[in-house]
């Protein structure tokens, strides 16, 4: 990626202390792109304080990449046209009709105008449904796109959809709406004014719209110097034209829009993993029909070859993040035999066993519908325990089964962002029971020297 300097190794000496954007990469293809006020303090947060969705790649990444841009904007604005450029994959797997922004670009022609009138008007969405809309992004921070806009606003005034009162609005009282101007019809001709005249200055104000709204979507397109360039032409053909008024509107433009980019603060200050985790925390209740909140899951697996050297894990995510002061492992004290049913059982058992031991919202178990059943038979015969939510997942047939619900759901249809936390529990469980199996065999043959 030649727009990125990239370090050979995972370093934070050398990243800077200013606003841009950053990238993770896997050797040479690019996994992770992001934005951040203070670059060097937003990587360390991923390697120092992962986040659940950290978790997923973090191991994976070989090299780090940034561009300076000093400006929140400015970053806020790479940062969706190098994802939208390079795709990386752990930007994407988390992309749905609900998580990204678009800045949409829709026309209309005002009642009583004619085809060649339309007019542009701009609004934001999750959605990209209309062919004949332009759209602009994704962004993946919604409020920090929306007080962008309200920024250039200033600058590039706009309307916010195809219709506008006769008389002026909020918006055009602060200076951020062209006003009801544009949608009038020409006046009638008088003896001061002819039809040809009225036209031509109602057609000068659509142009001049059009215009300003070009600019604003070539700079939220990363193209700023080219607008301040066509703006410094601009200012420079009408000041040879004697139009100095006209030449020091321009001017003036120029100035604010030099400023909004350079001064405004826009990216939040805090990591954005807390708000992700509220929103996966509302679909996780609807989907397993749970009145609270879920603060904490644990997840269950064994790990065994022929009976032998068994072991249970269990691992603990807290809000969505896992928590490894947590998490227990249980070396299987039944005889040796190859009963993974059994095992869990016991596993259950020594579990529930711990009063002391924080009790999970959900339990999720490596396993189909024999594995499911037996948590829901061991933690329902105490009473406060049962109001414990069981679910499983089959990898071999990549379902989840649900207590409750009869017929198990396909991993593929449930929501990018419970798909991505179930495989994460699901296999910090297995590498933690496999760990440890593994350091049980090794003793058993003599080469752990601990």
């Amino acid at each position: 990626m030649d727009e990125f300097t990239t370090n050979n190794n995972i370093s934070f000496e050398s990243l800077p202390k200013t606003a841009g954007v950053y990238c993770f990469l896997n050797n040479k293809e690019t996994i992770y792109i992001g934005k951040a006020i203070n670059i060097k303090d937003r990587v360390k947060s991923h390697f120092l304080q992962p986040s659940y969705r950290d978790n997923l790649f973090m191991s994976k990444v070989t090299k780090i990449g940034f561009i300076e841009t000093g400006s929140e904007i400015e970053a806020l604005i790479l940062e969706a046209n190098l994802i939208k450029k390079h795709q990386p994959k752990f930007n994407v797997v988390w992309k749905d009709d609900k998580n990204y922004f678009y800045v949409a670009l829709r026309y209309f022609i005002p009642q009583g105008k004619l085809k060649k009138d339309k007019m542009p008007y701009i609004f934001i969405t999750h959605q990209k449904q209309d062919k004949n809309t332009e759209y602009i992004g994704p962004f993946i921070e919604g409020n920090a796109i929306k007080k962008s806009l309200k920024f250039l606003r200033k600058a590039f005034p706009f309307y916010t959809s195809a219709n506008h009162p006769k008389q002026k609005c909020t918006w055009c009282h602060l200076g951020l709406c062209p006003g009801p101007e544009l949608f009038e019809n020409p006046p009638s001709p008088t003896r001061t004014t002819p039809r040809a005249t009225a036209r031509r200055e109602s057609t000068a104000g659509l142009r001049e719209y059009k215009k300003n709204i070009k600019k604003l979507t070539l700079i939220l397109k990363g193209e700023k110097k080219n607008v301040l360039s066509s703006l410094k032409k601009e200012m420079n053909e009408t000041s040879k034209k004697n139009n100095f008024e006209e030449a020091a509107k321009i001017r003036d433009k120029m100035h604010a829009l030099e400023n909004i980019m350079a001064h405004k603060n826009v990216i939040s200050s805090q990591a954005t993993e807390n708000t992700g985790w509220e929103k996966t925390n509302t679909i996780l209740k609807r989907l397993l029909n749970l009145k609270n909140d879920v603060s904490r899951i644990e997840c269950y697996d064994i790990s065994n070859i022929q009976g032998k050297q068994a072991v249970g894990s269990m691992v603990v995510f807290t809000n969505g993040q896992p928590d490894k002061s947590q998490y227990k492992k249980f070396k299987i004290r039944m005889e040796n035999e190859p009963n993974d049913i059994a095992m869990l059982k016991e596993v259950f058992t020594r579990r529930l066993s711990h009063k002391e031991w924080t009790l999970p919202e959900v339990m999720l178990i490596d396993g189909g519908i024999a594995q499911i059943n037996i948590a829901i038979k061991m933690k329902n015969s105490d009473k406060d325990t049962k109001d414990i939510k069981a679910i499983s997942i089959a990898k071999r047939n990549k379902e989840l089964y649900i207590e409750g619900i009869k017929k198990p759901l396909l991993l593929k249809n449930l929501h990018q962002s419970i798909y991505n936390l179930i495989i994460h529990l699901d296999d910090e469980a297995h590498r933690f029971a496999i760990t440890y199996h593994k350091k049980l065999r090794k003793q058993e043959l003599g080469l752990d020297n601990r």
